[in-house]
């Protein structure tokens, strides 16, 4: 398995950044051993935690990228799409080479209508499909669709689940989904799940997680994919 590709980011911090980090976080960090000094230390960083968040007064709608070996990229955009449907805004989330069934996520949240439009549009993983043409033929079906969402308004975040993945096979041009990316209304996030993200992706994104795969009882101890868990 290839890493993803190491990204510096622009290196932005401030005196305010600096000044935090020195203050540390409190806790048993702190080397003060009386309450009284210690209240100090936490006043002088509540200060100074108002003033980093006052400088960084910014909104936009921002490209996420949920990538690596490990488990949990699909999640933690799911958790994005929980919490924007929570405040009461749409959502679009189209599943890239995912297909043949329903998962949990998708049924739980039938109850939010059509503020959550779900579209799972594959047929399976690559061993199972054994068709690069149909596969192929799939995956761009689905970014048209996503296109379409991209350039709506009224959806405030959309997920391109697993689109990683389909450029990683050859199915997707990463030039495709940059020029999909420049759709959006200015306050449209989006999120791309899978592992192998390219670099170009990487720097054209906001904000990238990577998830290390540390240990998994599907690798080590022949633990099968279980509902709730994978699905």
């Amino acid at each position: 398995m290839s890493p993803t590709p190491q990204i510096e980011p622009p290196q932005i911090e401030t005196e305010l950044d600096q000044l935090a980090a020195a203050l540390g976080p409190g806790g048993a960090l702190a080397p003060e051993r009386d309450q009284e000094a210690y209240r100090k230390r936490m006043a002088r960083r509540q200060e100074v935690q108002r003033q980093r968040v006052g400088e960084r007064n910014l909104e936009k709608g921002l490209v996420l990228v949920f990538t690596g070996d490990g488990k949990g990229k699909t999640t933690a955009a799911l958790g994005l799409v929980l919490r924007t449907l929570g405040h009461g805004d749409a959502v679009a989330v189209v599943q890239f080479i995912k297909g043949g069934w329903q998962p949990g996520e998708a049924k739980a949240l039938e109850l939010f209508g059509d503020a959550l439009a779900w579209h799972a549009l594959g047929e399976g993983f690559t061993w199972e499909t054994q068709d690069r043409d149909r596969d192929r033929q799939l995956v761009q079906q689905a970014w048209q669709h996503s296109c379409t969402y991209l350039a709506d308004g009224s959806r405030k975040l959309v997920v391109l689940d697993e689109v990683n993945v389909a450029l990683k096979l050859g199915y997707l041009a990463v030039e495709q989904v940059i020029e999909g990316l420049a759709l959006r209304p200015e306050l449209t996030h989006v999120a791309l799940t899978g592992r192998g993200a390219p670099p170009a992706l990487l720097e054209r994104a906001d904000l990238v997680t990577e998830m290390k795969l540390v240990r998994h009882p599907f690798r080590e101890q022949g633990v099968k994919a279980q509902q709730g868990i994978e699905y």
